[in-house]
């Protein structure tokens, strides 16, 4: 599998933003899995995410379905860029959206 799973990253979000240069994609391996860290530019994060965030977790299907056929588990962390101005949210906030 060696970078497989990194190319085919790198070949579908390159795809879907409008700096594809600025992707990078840093993979890791340890007794979890495979890690793939995905950096982008700031602009085209909303892309990359998706509306309720359907496009990441598509996204992240994807990569199990690649890790699946080379039985290895394979992780997506998308960092979140310098500046965001995401609000930042409680543990006790996301419970209450939960419902529980």
């Amino acid at each position: 599998m060696a970078e497989k799973d990194k190319e085919f990253l790198e070949y579908v979000v390159k795809a879907l933003v409008d700096n594809p240069d600025a992707v990078t994609v840093d993979r890791k391996v340890d007794e979890m899995g495979v890690l793939m860290t995905l950096k982008t530019d700031p602009a085209d994060m909303g892309k990359i995410i998706g509306r309720s965030g359907n496009t990441a977790k598509a996204i992240r299907t994807l990569l199990r379905v690649v890790g699946m056929k080379n039985n290895a588990r394979v992780n997506l962390k998308i960092e979140e860029p310098e500046g965001s101005t995401r609000p930042q949210r409680s543990v006790d906030d996301a419970m209450n959206d939960l419902n529980i």
